[in-house]
């Protein structure tokens, strides 16, 4: 099989065209992947933005679609023939090792699920078997990008009707939470972003106001836009120190509710003020959005059929797996929101 191989953090990946695939164990699945997508989590590892990395050389990804070519023993979620999304979060089967893969005389290491390959052997727990009515290519947002930006406003906020609410940072997961907010009967959803292009979609899906970040004080702005009472909620995407305290600094007191679902650079640290969280502020992170990828796959799949979760909208450009890079400096540099990489290609 091919597979994009991480070297060396910082360096480009290294596109392999003769990866053995290993004999199956037990509780292991064989997927022919179709697509994967490439998220920022991805861009911080090939980067050495999560710091030393223990495992080099290994592959990546970790949101992708495909049909599945054998099963391991154990085995009993899917079946050969299925179409399957595969994602990081962990569900009901099986949780089997990682598989060891060869190149040559290279030893390449592998977690439960890896996407930048045209192959893949996964574990039965990193599974979901495909909804009906879910093209391939959509799929691969219902591993990562949709469980987290959904669950995080569904599960984790569990947002209540005509509540406010602010999201910083549109990429995948901040649009989908515009999308799942505009779901929950937000009253206000507020997107904050530094890129117009961005700001005019989210307004397209879903938010009632926007707030370009490079001309004003975004948490100035969402106090104006609440009439000083800060939001109910924020929603954190952007992972970046500055803006997990803008959002935080943009819930109201007594029960505002921030939760960031990405992470700054390793050794860096956030800072707020004590007070805010006697004051009856909560932050907290979330753990790919509290979902649970075989009830919540299946719901959200179910609200995109409907047309209330049109998801469908991030798809833009699609890179072959040779192109791997420049799919992943395009995602760094904001000239496209999820980029998909085509295994056919």
């Amino acid at each position: 099989m091919k597979a994009a191989v991480l070297f060396a953090c910082g360096e480009p990946l290294r596109v392999i065209d003769n990866v053995q695939v290993p004999a199956l164990v037990r509780g292991q699945v064989h997927v022919q992947l179709a697509f994967s997508g490439v998220c920022h989590s991805q861009l911080m590892e090939i980067r050495g933005a999560r710091g030393p990395d223990r495992y080099l050389p290994h592959l990546l990804g970790h949101e992708g679609s495909g049909r599945v070519i054998a099963v391991g023993e154990g085995v009993t979620k899917v079946a050969p023939g299925d179409n399957v999304v595969v994602g990081w979060i962990k569900g009901k089967g099986l949780d089997a090792p990682g598989p060891k893969y060869v190149a040559g005389e290279s030893a390449l290491n592998a977690g439960g699920v890896t996407t930048f390959n045209s192959e893949a052997v996964v574990s039965e727990n990193r599974c979901v078997r495909l909804p009906e009515g879910v093209p391939l290519d959509v799929a691969v947002l219902f591993g990562c990008a949709v469980p987290t930006g959904a669950g995080i406003v569904l599960n984790d906020i569990a947002a209540r009707p005509g509540t406010t609410a602010v999201v910083f940072g549109l990429g995948g997961i901040g649009v989908i939470a515009v999308m799942a907010l505009k779901v929950a009967g937000c009253s206000k959803i507020i997107a904050v972003d530094i890129e117009p292009a961005k700001l005019a979609s989210a307004q397209e899906l879903g938010a009632t106001d926007t707030v370009d970040a490079r001309t004003v004080d975004p948490v100035a702005a969402v106090r104006d836009l609440t009439s000083g009472l800060g939001a109910d909620y924020a929603v954190d995407a952007a992972g970046r120190t500055q803006t997990i305290e803008q959002a935080f600094e943009s819930i109201r007191k007594f029960g505002g509710q921030c939760v960031f679902a990405s992470h700054p650079a390793s050794g860096e640290r956030i800072s707020i003020d004590p007070y805010d969280l006697i004051s009856g502020k909560r932050l907290q992170g979330s753990w790919g959005g509290g979902s649970r990828p075989d009830v919540d796959v299946p719901r959200f799949a179910a609200l995109y059929r409907e047309g209330r979760l049109p998801v469908d909208r991030l798809i833009g450009k699609r890179y072959a797996l040779a192109d791997i890079n420049q799919a992943v400096d395009d995602l760094a540099t904001g000239r496209v929101m999820r980029p998909l990489i085509d295994l056919s290609l």
